[in-house]
């Protein structure tokens, strides 16, 4: 029988990188044939994605990752930026936010902890030197690099930013156009040779104090970000799930996949329960994030079988118990691009050490504000924070805001590395990931058919980005390449469903997986990277 899928997955014995852009997936391998770890591996290839896809990811973001290596249990590295000493929520209810401005406002901008991240995994995993896995990409930004397709369409939103000439020095980039990016390959050089200090404490430190007006100290930026913590696990599938814990929002991948495990979702993806399982067990697992998900919250409590298995007896195999939201006027169609903007890298080194990193910039180009002449565009993660006087998020000094990126791995019962997985994708990274997983782990799928497989996603139309389970009532996307049978299935269910194009990273996210199998002497890895990114590919050696 043809495949039915656009790709197969590559094989390797001696490492393997997927990202989403083949320069970013060149770096790694580059590392590797270096006798660089994954842990080389990943800096490298994060640091490229930071100068090659701005849009979604940068040195002005965050990062967060779970590693296992070889005879150790799973760790969980959570690099979130923190909100500056000036942060007044007061001060902004008094101007009339009832939620964190959008764009345009450092108050939404946590000072960045993508590079602490950086910094944390190679301190702990790298083989090779700090200069030499940030050489790809200062080449990059130095030399120059062809503007992706994506990236080309996402300049039109930014060229007017001021800082932004850089990126775009004649207006919108076109495809396969040159960019050189001097400010960050001078912000990279700093920070290969003055390590943290040359970037916390040196241009870019300065430029993010200057444009703060009060909002940050020098202490805020001397405080190091990363953080190594305990992870959360669960059983699912027959094997064990590992993700980050709060205040990311990873414990609804685990919950979500449990939940679909114990009502039975089918083997077989066609049947249209598979779906309605799929949905229905994303919103049992998520409906009160808002509510109970803050820096702090008790990750193992969300996830106590007792609470799982009362959200389990709920749901219903023949009817939805999400609400219709009233009628918007969408059309079935493809969507334009959309508030989210983040990316997800695997990695794997001989030895067998895996690493799954999230790192974004949250919507496109984070909060539309630039350091400086550094070129770095600043996150807006501050989106996660609350405005409600009280709330476990509410936005403070120091505080963490929740967070959407979910990075996640899987292992055998034995403990061995089974599967590198994850995605970008917003409020719904979990719901991507529970498919995957369970395309993976229950169907038995290789990553190159899990992950080009259609998807349905909850939306709620008219809502603000990062705001999905705050809405009165959520709806499903599904993409066109769904099986015939999803769409009467849903519907006739009790779902609305609005139909995109299939493919596009914009509706339902971009991942990659990396599955491991060891053999008597050897590692075998499996892996693909997300057709929605036609600039992505996995590379092994």
């Amino acid at each position: 029988m043809a495949r039915e899928v656009p790709f197969h997955p590559r094989v390797a014995v001696r490492g393997m990188v997927a990202c989403a852009d083949q320069l970013a997936s060149s770096a790694g391998i580059a590392m590797l044939e270096r006798g660089g770890s994954a842990g080389d591996a990943m800096v490298a290839a994060a640091a490229v994605m930071a100068v090659v896809g701005p849009h979604l990811c940068g040195l002005g973001g965050d990062a967060l990752a779970m590693v296992k290596a070889p005879g150790e249990s799973p760790r969980a590295l959570l690099s979130v930026g923190r909100a500056g000493s000036g942060a007044d929520p007061d001060r902004l209810r008094a101007d009339g936010h009832g939620d964190m401005p959008l764009r345009g406002d450092i108050r939404s901008v946590p000072v960045p902890g993508a590079v602490d991240g950086w910094l944390a995994l190679h301190e702990r995993y790298g083989r090779i030197s700090w200069e030499a896995v940030l050489e790809p990409a200062i080449a990059l930004a130095e030399d120059g690099f062809a503007a992706s397709l994506i990236l080309a369409f996402a300049s039109n939103l930014v060229v007017d930013v001021a800082g932004a000439s850089q990126l775009c020095p004649s207006g919108p980039l076109e495809p396969g156009q040159l960019v050189r990016l001097p400010g960050v390959a001078r912000t990279l050089r700093n920070l290969a040779s003055g390590g943290r200090d040359g970037f916390y404490g040196g241009e870019f430190g300065r430029a993010l104090l200057e444009l703060g007006h009060g909002e940050y100290t020098t202490d805020d930026l001397a405080r190091p970000l990363a953080q190594w913590a305990e992870p959360l696990v669960l059983r699912a599938f027959g094997h064990d799930l590992w993700t980050v814990p709060p205040p990311s929002q990873g414990y609804l991948t685990l919950a979500g996949a449990w939940i679909a495990d114990r009502v039975g979702i089918p083997a077989d993806c066609t049947d249209p329960l598979w779906p309605h399982l799929i949905a229905e067990a994303g919103r049992a697992a998520g409906f009160d994030r808002p509510t109970v998900l803050f820096d702090g919250a008790d990750g193992a409590r969300l996830l106590s079988l007792e609470r799982l298995e009362a959200r389990a007896s709920a749901i219903d195999p023949t009817r939805t118990a999400s609400p219709k939201p009233h009628d918007t006027g969408l059309r079935t169609g493809s969507a334009v691009l959309s508030d989210g903007d983040t990316t997800h890298l695997c990695t794997v080194d001989a030895d067998g050490l895996g690493i799954s990193l999230t790192q974004s910039n949250a919507l496109d180009f984070g909060a539309h504000l630039v350091a400086g002449d550094t070129g770095v565009f600043l996150h807006n993660r501050g989106l996660g924070f609350s405005l409600e006087p009280g709330h476990g998020a509410e936005y403070g000094p120091g505080r963490r805001p929740t967070h959407t990126l979910s990075p996640a791995i899987v292992t055998r019962p034995d403990g061995t590395l089974a599967q590198i997985v994850g995605t970008m994708g917003g409020d719904v990274q979990p719901e991507i990931i529970v498919q995957l997983l369970a395309r993976l782990l229950h169907t038995g799928e290789d990553p190159a058919r899990a992950i080009s497989a259609a998807r349905v996603v909850h939306e709620a139309p008219g809502a603000p980005p990062f705001r999905l389970w705050q809405a009165p009532a959520q709806s499903l996307l599904m993409e066109s390449n769904a099986p015939e049978s999803w769409r009467d299935g849903l519907e006739s269910r009790g779902h609305r469903v609005r139909v995109v194009g299939a493919f596009n990273p914009v509706d339902v996210g971009c991942s990659q997986i990396i599955a491991v199998e060891a053999t008597d002497d050897h590692h075998i890895f499996t892996g693909a990277s997300d057709p929605r990114s036609p600039d992505g590919i996995a590379l092994g050696r």
